[in-house]
């Protein structure tokens, strides 16, 4: 981030994005430590929804923890924000409601850095819920990669993988967990059955 561009705007939003396993909420972490001893008033919030490794804390898959505060619908951030409050941090931001597209864009023209983490696209490789639109509005976009864990590629995907197969196009959108349902994915080893397609494929050799 530009020093210039922090000497004449206060308050924007930022998302890091990208497949499981890629260290969103690693980096995520790491910033609001930054931001902790740079003495700036943080509030955390995660999706309740999200309990895998810890029921208060939001949590990166490598051990890492940060205190944070469980909602259940977007518009609650805003029950906590004061005057003074500097950064509001959100993981998981996929899981929650359209209204925090708007939550985001108050808070930032208050003055307040948003900084938000989430999954970009869902098990079957289309964009997830409301991170297109925040992705769009940002200012500034962090797309993390994973490693693929069939070929060693770059991983971009997430793969759900149901009694040891790949998930069906049509099962349930969120379903919580990590290593016991997900793997990352590059685009060529991403796997979905039941994919509906739209258009036939003229390179598809038989």
């Amino acid at each position: 981030m530009s020093e210039m561009y922090k000497q004449y705007q206060k308050g924007w939003l930022e998302v890091i994005s990208g497949c499981m396993f890629a260290g969103k909420t690693e980096e995520l972490i790491r910033r609001i430590k930054v931001l902790e001893f740079a003495r700036q008033n943080i509030l955390v919030f995660k999706p309740r929804i999200d309990n895998r490794y810890s029921e208060t804390r939001i949590a990166s898959h490598a051990g890492s923890m940060a205190e944070s505060i469980l909602i259940d619908r977007a518009a609650e951030i805003l029950d906590y924000v004061r005057e003074d409050t500097d950064v509001v941090a959100i993981d998981e931001v996929q899981f929650l409601d359209d209204d925090v597209i708007e939550v985001c864009r108050l808070l930032a023209s208050h003055g307040i850095r948003v900084m938000c983490a989430g999954l970009d696209t869902d098990f079957r490789g289309e964009p997830f819920g409301v991170m297109p639109t925040l992705l769009a509005e940002a200012e500034f976009v962090t797309k993390l990669t994973a490693v693929c864990v069939k070929c060693g590629a770059p991983a971009t995907r997430t793969q759900r993988i149901v009694n040891g197969a790949p998930a069906d196009w049509n099962d349930p959108l969120v379903v919580v967990g990590a290593m016991d349902f997900y793997e990352a994915r590059c685009r060529h080893c991403h796997e979905v059955t039941g994919r509906p397609l739209r258009l036939k494929d003229p390179l598809k050799r038989k």
